[in-house]
């Protein structure tokens, strides 16, 4: 069976911050991912975890300006400086938190950069990235993200892109984070696309479409996908990044089958 992590960032959001992580204990998860950690201190959220039980399992860079509408900096040429101060203030996190994994969120496309000047930034800084997190073993993650719905203009929104520019990177701790929600959007053909990266996966997320929410309110067969990758031996995290439709507990039927 699958390793469930309940994203505190769309989980649970009927009480404050801190007290998601009780809660997703007490609803059945061993592990817990979100967002971002970075308005709490590290070792306030280390206490959090520590109460809880639970693991920390991912959260994400810091995203440049979140408010204002960015959406990472990995790919912006000028901003190599403040993709760097991410890297290390998240690197300070990982190692509070025991967190083995974190993703780098691509950003979106800039008016009037070329295609390939982007490409070159993102995997130089993939690679500074990827080789600050090794000195503490943990894993960078990159996530195509569809940009017709969700994060309209979103730069890595292919999941043939995601490999490529992982052949380019070339960093044994850079994994592919599969949200299959997004992936169902992008391409579809979920359980070939597991079969044929599976050895390049080191997340997954899930959600159905349309609407984001739980699994089994929509069109994709996760009874079916969770045993594939049982199947196919898949031993990582499975992060619940759903809306629920109600709330978070009366929506868990589906992990309880």
């Amino acid at each position: 069976m699958p390793k469930f992590a309940a994203n505190l960032s769309f989980l649970f959001t009927d009480v404050a911050f801190p007290a998601r992580f009780q809660r997703a204990a007490a609803a059945g998860f061993a592990g817990v991912e979100y967002l971002f950690p970075y308005d709490w201190p590290a070792h306030d959220v280390a206490e959090w975890l520590k109460a809880a039980d639970v693991e920390q399992v991912l959260f994400n860079l810091p995203p440049g300006e979140w408010a204002a509408g960015e959406r990472g900096l990995a790919c912006l040429p000028h901003r190599q400086g403040e993709f760097a101060e991410g890297v290390e203030l998240a690197l300070n996190y990982a190692m509070v938190l025991d967190c083995e994994r974190v993703h780098c969120m691509a950003g979106l496309c800039p008016w009037g950069v070329s295609e390939a000047e982007l490409e070159q930034t993102y995997i130089a800084n993939l690679q500074f990235a990827a080789d600050r997190f090794a000195t503490v073993g943990a894993t960078v993650m990159i996530e195509p993200i569809n940009s017709r719905i969700d994060m309209p203009g979103y730069w890595l929104d292919d999941i043939g892109k995601a490999h490529r520019l992982l052949d380019a990177i070339d960093r044994p701790n850079v994994k592919l984070q599969l949200d299959l929600y997004h992936a169902q959007i992008i391409q579809g053909d979920l359980a070939r696309t597991i079969e044929a990266h599976l050895g390049r996966i080191g997340h997954v997320q899930i959600a159905d479409t349309p609407g984001r929410h739980e699994p089994g309110t929509g069109e994709i067969n996760y009874p079916f996908l969770f045993g594939l990758l049982d199947r196919l031996g898949y031993d990582g995290w499975v992060g619940c990044e759903y809306k629920p439709q109600t709330t978070t507990e009366a929506g868990l039927g589906w992990m309880r089958r």
